[in-house]
């Protein structure tokens, strides 16, 4: 072929646009798959159910020290990239009221601002914003100047990978609004993000060891210190939290790429997603954790009883 391939030009407007070379390695990877045929798509025989599972309901260690310790070395970060564009939105999604005037970012800053006082800990908020959704969720958290956490940023942005072409794979061009060009990678670029960021390092040079990640249109998924404290207790480098699966769930605990994770994306990388509480680490050093309810789904409406929490150690 004459020419820059497709992956030759996006890797050029990514460097253009300042994007990290970590960040364009990973959508190399992508592009690659995606080149071979991969869909993304896992079918429903890939699907393991996971059936010896602890309840987070039994945990009771609310009061307990090192729960409260835990807790203590534990950041809340918010994944807050997604547009409310299915329900008439053009900002982000937490902004939707959904109690009264009080939106999701309202009720997640005061979830943590309570969690607080009860247990006497930091806990600072941090949003994985996109950049459509950046400026307008910070606007709403100046309504919570308690918030801020000394050293640690409100926010990081996930990176932003071009629009490709169906028939060709090269990147989209689109003149009269040069934005639309790019999309946010989801929920995915989690990682990535972090480290280059500088959010990663600025959290451990903090003092923080832990992070909490849920959707912030999921308020199901609240600050805990059982929880805090049963990961900590693991010693495991990840925990996810599931949820027994209900009719209006397709994608809860999947096998990617020959592991299980919580995600639905083989082509590009595991996903996570929005489940409920109940608690068993795994022999790969990994840990799960879900609490099961009747009715529960993935949604992350504010009507669900569903909540995703995914563990990490800052290494």
């Amino acid at each position: 072929m004459d020419g820059p391939s497709g992956l030759d030009l996006a890797r050029d407007k990514m460097r253009d646009a300042g994007v990290p070379d970590v960040a364009i390695k990973v959508f190399e990877h992508g592009y690659h798959l995606l080149e071979e045929g991969a869909t993304g798509i896992l079918p429903e025989s890939d699907v393991e159910p996971l059936t010896d599972v602890a309840h987070a309901e039994d945990l009771d260690a609310e009061g307990d020290d090192d729960a409260r310790e835990a807790l203590g070395r534990t950041a809340l970060i918010k994944l807050n990239g997604g547009l409310g564009t299915s329900m008439g939105m053009d900002r982000a999604k937490s902004l939707l009221p959904v109690r009264g005037d009080l939106t999701f970012l309202d009720v997640i800053a005061r979830q943590v601002l309570a969690a607080r006082e009860t247990y006497g800990v930091r806990l600072p908020l941090v949003l994985m914003n996109s950049f459509r959704t950046r400026d307008d969720s910070l606007a709403a958290l100046e309504r919570y100047p308690d918030l801020a956490v000394d050293g640690v940023p409100q926010d990081f942005l996930q990176n932003r990978e071009p629009k490709l072409l169906a028939d060709d794979l090269t990147p989209v061009e689109w003149r009269a609004d040069p934005e639309l060009e790019w999309c946010p990678p989801g929920h995915g670029d989690l990682y990535t993000a972090l480290q280059t960021s500088g959010v990663l390092e600025a959290l451990r040079a903090a003092g923080f060891r832990y992070a909490a990640v849920s959707n912030a249109d999921n308020l199901g998924s609240a600050p805990s210190a059982a929880m805090a404290g049963w990961f900590a207790s693991t010693g495991a480098g990840f925990g996810a939290e599931v949820a027994r699966r209900t009719p209006a769930d397709r994608k809860e605990v999947t096998s990617w790429c020959g592991r299980r994770t919580t995600g639905s994306s083989c082509a590009r990388r595991p996903r996570l997603r929005t489940t409920t509480r109940t608690l068993r680490p795994t022999s790969a050093g990994t840990s799960t954790s879900t609490r099961t309810t009747s009715g529960s789904t993935s949604t992350g409406s504010p009507r669900s009883s569903t909540s995703t929490t995914a563990s990490s150690r800052s290494r």
